[in-house]
């Protein structure tokens, strides 16, 4: 099966989880894996025109979004939220992990950029953010989607 192509956007108060999630595809016994569209280093640069072309670049090899969803995410605007809505014009798929755990959309923390228009929302743990990543689709439909409990004890949650 071909890996999907993954941007994975943060705000910079949740980097270790998003290095949690790179430690997890490089584990052997978490089966997680994807092409990791994120920029390799971090930019030396103050430029926010340069950064967001740069950024644009890693978004358009993306076919999946995983939006990383902290306490202040909602909040962070000059890139997270732009970083979406670039996906979201580029047709990529939403997956919004909600590093709180919860298993759905959570108003107090989602960011407004991707309620109710496609997205899946999961917890932060790896065989569902895999199984994310490796099946969902975007729906036709507007709607803020989860997978059902059932799924979860499947995985062995």
């Amino acid at each position: 099966m071909e890996l999907s192509n993954a941007f994975v956007g943060f705000s910079s108060t949740d980097i270790d989880d998003y290095r949690l999630m790179q430690a997890w595809r490089t584990n052997n016994k978490i089966d997680l894996d994807f092409n990791d569209c994120q920029l390799n280093d971090a930019l030396n640069s103050e430029d926010e025109e340069f950064i967001k072309a740069k950024c644009r670049e890693r978004i358009n090899m993306a076919d999946k979004y995983v939006m990383l969803i902290g306490k202040d995410t909602k909040s962070k605007h000059k890139y997270v939220q732009w970083e979406a809505e670039v996906a979201i014009e580029k047709g990529c798929t939403i997956i919004c992990v909600n590093l709180d755990g919860s298993r759905e959309m959570v108003r107090a923390t989602c960011p407004a950029v991707i309620r109710d228009m496609g997205a899946i929302f999961v917890a932060f743990s790896p065989k569902i953010v895999a199984h994310a990543i490796e099946s969902y689709n975007m729906h036709d439909n507007y709607g803020n989607y989860y997978f059902k409990d059932e799924l979860y004890e499947e995985l062995g949650y």
